[in-house]
């Protein structure tokens, strides 16, 4: 296990970019649309809380450019928090990290591999006639055993070395690039009845909607606090499509030239996801009108629109596009992930195992611990719901990973500095402001998505203290 010291760099600019941008890009894109028009109603809310949400992630990725430039090393945000706070603030992270964030992550994105899977197979469905096995109340699909399977599959390619994990990564990512464009060209292009003029009637209108027991929606207007408050719970959605742009920092240790390329990685990969989502939210709008987009079958809007799009194929090519970009986006995941775990270890803050590399140079111990709860998550079936409550802590380690920014200005001065934060001190500013601002609203209106994930982080505090005082004890 630990025939390699160090970590080997291997990945160029164009690999990290591809795994920021498919890390990224999972399944909720195809979904998430349809809760954000429920809760806020019209056509440019729609595309506000996906601007909102690109102007965060690429503002805060703009801002990690400065960290990756000074702390190039491996485990990336949690070196960060570490560096400008204590041990203690980055434990917090690795500990909600590992307990579900990049785990739940994992296992979420898994599963909707295989449920995407059960359009060509259809015993992958979550239905009651296709449980492998039963235990008590607990029921074993198939469709969990085949996102454990992929999980497995993808983790074991990753022990065998960096460059094989990034051919799966650039291959898959640019493959869904690609895919996506192309669904969003079709939407413009081939759509017989376009709902754009109809859809922009909706403006800026706000509005709830309320779901009637015979299927049909009735618009509820809302205006000041209660709008804001929608907005926010939007974005838990948005939020989530968004997320895991940082995973490209934990493997800052095996990137060439990483003092620049993490930098730019993070500015053109989130760049480039942004641009994606809000084209793909134009075409929704130009697909299908406001109220199916609100309420398509089981949420999956992507299905909706492709059906139009292209008649009775655009299911199975959606659930081929799906299927491509969660493969891509468990790759990415599981290859940074692991990195964090190490970068603990070598501080002592989490199993000493993880601490070694194997003979490829990775961190294998690590990786398959991260596959093995990840994969008891897929059998939980609670991922989903653990991963909602975790949104608000996310935000929390982002707001407190840039004000670490101001901190480390004053505190270590003298570090070189490739790149400095774009448009410090007003864009991390803003970004402080509006992280904190969508906790205090989802603390307000949807406290269900926050003291459950507080929870579970504050839990790392006296496992924090119970591994301090064994380490002095011996």
């Amino acid at each position: 296990m630990s025939e390699q010291k160090e970590f080997k760099p291997s990945l160029g600019l164009v690999d990290a970019t591809m795994v920021v941008a498919g890390s990224m890009i999972g399944s909720g894109i195809f979904i998430v649309s349809a809760d954000i028009v429920r809760n806020v109603g019209s056509a440019g809310w729609l595309i506000m809380v996906w601007l909102i949400t690109g102007f965060m992630t690429i503002s805060a990725a703009l801002s990690y450019g400065e960290l990756s430039g000074m702390y190039p090393k491996a485990g990336g945000q949690y070196v960060y928090l570490r560096e400008a706070f204590n041990p203690l603030i980055a434990f917090l992270y690795g500990w909600s990290f590992f307990a579900v964030i990049q785990t739940g992550t994992i296992a979420a994105v898994g599963v909707a591999f295989a449920k995407f899977a059960g359009y060509f197979f259809p015993s992958l469905n979550l239905k009651d006639e296709n449980v492998f096995l039963t235990i008590g109340s607990i029921k074993l699909y198939y469709a969990q055993l085949v996102a454990i399977f992929i999980v497995f599959v993808l983790t074991y390619v990753n022990t065998k070395g960096v460059k094989e994990g990034k051919m799966i990564q650039t291959t898959f990512t640019i493959s869904k690039l690609l895919a996506l464009f192309g669904l969003v060209l079709c939407g413009f292009l081939f759509v017989q009845k376009s709902f754009w003029s109809e859809n922009l009637l909706s403006g800026m209108l706000s509005q709830k909607a309320l779901l009637n027991s015979d299927g049909t929606i009735t618009w509820e207007s809302i205006g000041g606090i209660t709008l804001l408050g929608a907005i926010a719970s939007s974005m838990v959605g948005s939020i989530f499509s968004s997320d895991s742009w940082n995973n490209v920092t934990f493997i800052a240790a095996e990137i060439k030239n990483p003092k620049r390329n993490i930098g730019l990685s993070l500015f053109l990969g989130t760049l480039i996801v942004t641009l994606i989502y809000v084209s793909a939210n134009f075409m929704y709008l130009n697909v299908l009108p406001l109220e199916q987009i609100a309420k398509p079958e089981e949420d999956r809007l992507a299905v909706a629109a492709a059906s139009v799009i292209f008649g009775a194929a655009g299911r199975s090519i959606i659930a081929v596009l799906i299927m491509v970009s969660t493969f891509g986006c468990i790759n990415g995941l599981v290859m940074a992930g692991a990195r964090v775990y190490y970068t603990m270890a070598q501080d002592g803050l989490f199993f000493s195992k993880a601490a070694a590399l194997n003979k490829n140079a990775v961190p294998e111990w690590a990786l398959w611990t991260q596959a093995v709860v990840a994969g008891l998550m897929c059998l939980s079936g609670k991922y989903g719901e653990l991963l909602d409550m975790v949104c608000f802590v996310v935000v929390i380690f982002y707001v407190l990973t840039i004000i670490g920014i101001f901190i480390l200005r004053k505190k270590r001065p003298d570090i070189e500095r490739p790149y400095k934060a774009f448009g410090y001190p007003v864009i991390p500013f803003i970004y402080i402001i509006m992280g904190i601002s969508f906790c205090v609203l989802l603390i307000k209106f949807k406290p269900g998505y926050t003291w459950p994930g507080l929870i579970i982080a504050l839990l790392g505090v006296p496992i924090y203290y119970m591994i301090v005082n064994r380490k002095r004890a011996s």
